[in-house]
């Protein structure tokens, strides 16, 4: 009898021990991706806050000239291959993610430097509105409280 409830503990550790080891690989590719040193985190505040920032304080009012145009459309660029990175070397855990990454921030970054290369300040305006979409919608499931 003893015998048994041993077995049975041991089992259920060993169940125990397997799904906690799961959820963090699950959480290992939100947080960094498999082969590459960069962490998820500091892409978003190394790459994706700058280049944010500088399209919402660029995007204030009109660009005075071809200097700052040129400038939003570096913003945008980066935004755009982002995109990218956000979803190779296994960093991307699913749907939510894989969506916000092709779809919201690849093309709304796409429209933005369109916008930007016919220097269309109003639309440019509104793509970057669609491009940061992709923020809230990624956070909402991923980002750590």
């Amino acid at each position: 009898m003893q015998t048994s409830l041993l077995k049975k503990n041991h089992l259920l550790i060993t169940i125990a021990v397997m799904i906690a080891a799961g959820a963090s690989v699950a959480t290992a590719q939100i947080k960094k991706g498999k082969s590459r040193a960069v962490q998820t985190s500091q892409w978003m505040r190394g790459v994706i806050k700058p280049h944010c920032d500088g399209l919402k304080k660029g995007l204030e009012s009109p660009p005075a000239d071809d200097k700052a145009w040129e400038q939003l459309a570096v913003h945008a660029a980066v935004l755009n291959e982002s995109s990218y990175l956000l979803m190779d070397d296994g960093r991307c855990p699913d749907g939510v993610w894989a969506n916000a990454a092709t779809k919201t921030l690849r093309n709304g970054s796409s429209e933005l430097l369109a916008a930007i290369e016919r220097k269309d300040a109003s639309e440019a305006k509104a793509a970057f509105g669609r491009t940061t979409a992709a923020c809230k919608e990624c956070h909402e499931k991923h980002k750590e409280k």
